[in-house]
């Protein structure tokens, strides 16, 4: 079960590190090395002076594969003669974050964010270097940086997910479990084949156990490969698919190209629940970013729930031809027709023309939440063309094996190279499609800004000294 911080990002502490100038070097080092401070940097083009690190790094016209901080002051003719632009980089960047620095006296501090849980740990290394890790009050109007937690393989593997939309904001919700496990469920519905599954589920073990080496950078994605090819091993053993309808598997469900309809119902079905739980995350969302109102008059909010849940159960009383049902669905509706009415209207300049904006959004907002629902249509859409591909391989197959002989051959090719092009085929589409899916149609509930993401100044230290 999952705990409550568990689904918001890492929390963050305002701080100031604070040392006497004499040993501010030092202490920037320990904070370098431990890499869980992001630095508030000035971005004025460093410190400029004649003869520093910056300025002996340009005239180089290389970059440093990846820089280094030395543990001690270097001699930074030295370091130029030697060649040694990794060192070079690494001071370049200690003169950036020098940039930042508030003087008073003999004291000299920067500010920055680091997780609240590793303020102490930081704080005791560098009080060994003579310096104090000093927590600050949030400044009002200012959002921390956003870090999403990487504890565990499924989560890691569902991060890129969410970061390829964007960053969360700080106060938001994590998302990540939630949308990866959302992804892997539509992506399985659409590409529904047992067969085709278990060659995923395979490739899933292979990423895990580093095979083949080419492939090991992306060895960190296997749960989420593992995920997407038990999803669809699962609806393939619900269409009766292996490899096509062979007869392998009995139908246990439905057969979608016997049963489109019913098919095409569920996935809308499955869409608008989906739909519902993101615009409960959204109004969390609108609450936690800026209180109670945002969240009740927000489109994406509470009024949006209200609509949203209004307008589908009066869609769903007519269909039933249950009157009363169909009357509180609508009263529903209305409810939160004029809530996301009232907000909207809070937000234009008033009067005849913030009236007529208002209509024009609302209108927009309804016929934006139908044209939502009917787009997950597309689960069955595209799981009808998973199965279709797979029935014209199976009767290309069986019609040629039928003749017999040589024939034979040719449709062991054909169902090969048919199950083949089915499979990369259908994998890309269902992979796109249920991306699409998981952008446009929730994550646009869930966030209405983007978040900065937390960038903490990481360098390897070096503590011999450099020798000519």
């Amino acid at each position: 079960m999952l705990r409550a911080e568990a689904l918001i990002p890492v929390r963050m502490q305002r701080v100031a590190i604070v040392a006497p100038r004499e040993v501010l070097r030092e202490t920037l080092v320990e904070i370098a090395e431990a890499g869980c401070v992001e630095i508030d940097r000035i971005d004025d083009g460093g410190p400029g002076a004649p003869g520093s690190a910056t300025r002996r790094l340009r005239p180089a016209r290389t970059e440093a594969e990846s820089a280094v901080l030395s543990a001690r002051p270097p001699d930074l003719d030295a370091l130029e003669r030697a060649g040694r632009t990794d060192l070079l980089a690494g001071e370049a960047q200690l003169e950036e974050r020098l940039a930042g620095t508030v003087q008073h006296g003999a004291v000299a501090a920067l500010g920055g964010w680091c997780p609240t849980a590793e303020v102490p740990p930081t704080a005791e290394r560098i009080a060994g270097a003579g310096g104090a890790l000093v927590p600050l009050p949030v400044p009002r109007g200012i959002d921390p940086p956003t870090m999403l937690r990487s504890t565990g393989a499924m989560r890691r593997s569902f991060t890129p997910l969410v970061r390829t939309y964007g960053t969360v904001p700080y106060a938001d919700l994590d998302p990540t479990l939630p949308a990866g496990i959302v992804y892997v469920l539509m992506f399985g519905v659409m590409f529904g084949d047992a067969g085709h599954g278990a060659l995923l589920l395979l490739a899933g073990l292979l990423l895990r156990l580093g095979r083949p080496r080419r492939l090991a950078s992306f060895r960190a994605l296997w749960p989420f490969v593992t995920g997407a090819g038990l999803a669809a091993t699962l609806a393939g053993v619900a269409y009766g698919e292996f490899f096509g309808p062979t007869g392998v598997l009995p139908v246990l469900w439905l057969n979608p190209l016997d049963e489109p309809v019913r098919l095409l119902a569920t996935a809308v079905g499955l869409g608008a629940a989906l739909l519902v739980l993101a615009y409960g995350a959204g109004a969390i969302n609108r609450w936690r970013e800026n209180g109670a109102a945002s969240a009740l008059y927000a489109a994406s909010g509470i009024a949006g729930s209200a609509l949203f849940v209004g307008l589908a159960l009066t869609a769903g009383a007519v269909y039933l031809g249950r009157a009363g049902l169909a009357l509180t669905g609508a009263a529903i509706a209305l409810v939160g027709l004029v809530l996301a009415g009232y907000g909207l209207y809070a937000t234009t300049g008033g009067g005849l023309g913030g009236a007529a904006q208002t209509g024009v959004q609302l209108f927009d907002v309804v016929v934006r939440m139908g044209s939502n629902v009917v787009s997950f249509a597309r689960l069955a859409a595209f799981g009808l063309t998973h199965a279709a591909l797979g029935s014209i391989v199976w009767e290309g197959t069986t019609g040629l094996a039928g003749i017999g002989g040589a024939a034979l051959v040719a449709a062991v090719v054909v169902f090969v190279v048919g199950n083949a092009l089915a499979f990369a085929l259908e994998a890309l589409i269902a992979g796109v499609q249920a991306l699409r899916l998981e952008f446009y149609e929730l994550f646009s509930r869930l966030f209405e800004s983007q978040g900065r993401p937390f960038r903490p100044w990481h360098l390897p230290v070096q503590h011999t000294e450099v020798t000519q």
